[in-house]
């Protein structure tokens, strides 16, 4: 199993340290450094920052969200940095969720398969640069052909000739639709909550995967004695996701959760949330359910429990940590 570093949104301001995190896997010989982006930063600045102070690591995006830029727009990103980092970017991409799509970036959510398609259908010819970019639509019809445009589009070719024609693309999916299609038009899956004792609600999604098809799945890593306080930290994020990101009636990940078998809790939690209730919300996940999604405890104990994860099809552990001693130990555990 390979080692990624996790290092998310960034919220309020960034990690002080997160350029020296990346340093610090890249010479413990992690395979990937890995950023993200929601209503707040981008997922692209931070990894040039980083690919400009290392030299071997891995730089990907988990995820870049399709609405907030056209595909020849994300194209044109991937292939910037995949030049100036010498061939090392992995292009996460996901479609978000309405409520940010619709409310953030001031765009419709119709059809994220269908979109899905068209998007990274577009970006491969990009990278491809075989043949000037066109596409019929309906999503991303290139040239535009619209009553309200001028007429004058022109199919083009990008002018910078990529490092790599085949820069490897991930899905970020939670739904069993969306998981088949990643194993089907993309190189690899980023789920979001996956629990390596109990596969089973993601098998029928995965039945027609690539031998070298890629998971790479974040983990929240505490090496510590108190087990019970590492967990609960493990709750509010989980409880973040089921309650808060996420419509009363469209919230996937509180969807997943409910296919998972915890579909009295899911809703529990969501009551909760908008009750304004977030610790109690976060008491409902069931301490063996955040136990299975994370790895806490002393180093003993997470070693025995990393058994799972060797035997999962996980191929890639994200550890989610901003401790460098923590990175230290799971390279000393895995590598």
């Amino acid at each position: 199993m390979k080692l990624g570093l996790a290092q998310g949104y960034w919220g309020a301001a960034p990690q002080p340290n997160f350029v020296e995190m990346a340093q610090e896997a890249e010479k413990l010989g992690y395979d990937s450094v890995w950023s993200a982006e929601t209503w707040g930063n981008d997922a692209f600045t931070p990894l040039a920052w980083i690919g400009a102070n290392t030299e071997t690591i891995k730089l990907g995006t988990a995820v870049v969200q399709l609405s907030g830029r056209t595909p020849t727009s994300c194209a044109m990103h991937a292939l910037t940095l995949d030049m100036l980092s010498n061939g090392r970017l992995i292009l996460g991409l996901g479609v978000s969720g309405p409520q940010v799509v619709e409310g953030w970036y001031g765009q419709p959510f119709p059809k994220p398969l269908a979109r899905t398609r068209e998007y990274i259908d577009i970006i491969r010819q990009v990278f491809a640069r075989e043949e000037r970019v066109t596409n019929p639509g309906p999503h991303y019809p290139m040239p535009y052909g619209g009553e309200d445009g001028m007429g004058l589009g022109k199919p083009l070719k990008p002018m910078v000739h990529p490092l790599r024609n085949k820069i490897p693309i991930y899905l970020g999916a939670e739904g069993p639709k969306n998981i088949a299609l990643s194993t089907e038009i993309a190189d690899g899956w980023l789920p979001l909550f996956y629990n390596p004792y109990d596969e089973s609600v993601y098998a029928s999604s995965l039945t027609n995967t690539k031998p070298d098809f890629q998971i790479a799945q974040m983990v929240t890593v505490n090496i510590t004695d108190d087990i019970d306080a590492g967990l609960l930290g493990v709750k509010h994020f989980l409880s973040l996701y089921v309650g808060g990101m996420g419509a009363k009636g469209t919230n996937f990940h509180k969807n997943l959760f409910e296919r998972m078998g915890y579909a009295d809790e899911a809703e529990q939690i969501q009551n909760l949330f908008f009750e304004g209730k977030r610790d109690e919300a976060a008491r409902v996940i069931p301490d063996e359910l955040a136990d299975a999604m994370a790895l806490i405890g002393p180093k003993d104990r997470i070693r025995d429990r990393l058994q799972a994860w060797n035997d999962s099809k996980v191929t890639t552990l994200l550890v989610a940590t901003t401790d460098k001693q923590q990175l230290r130990d799971m390279a000393e555990l895995i590598l």
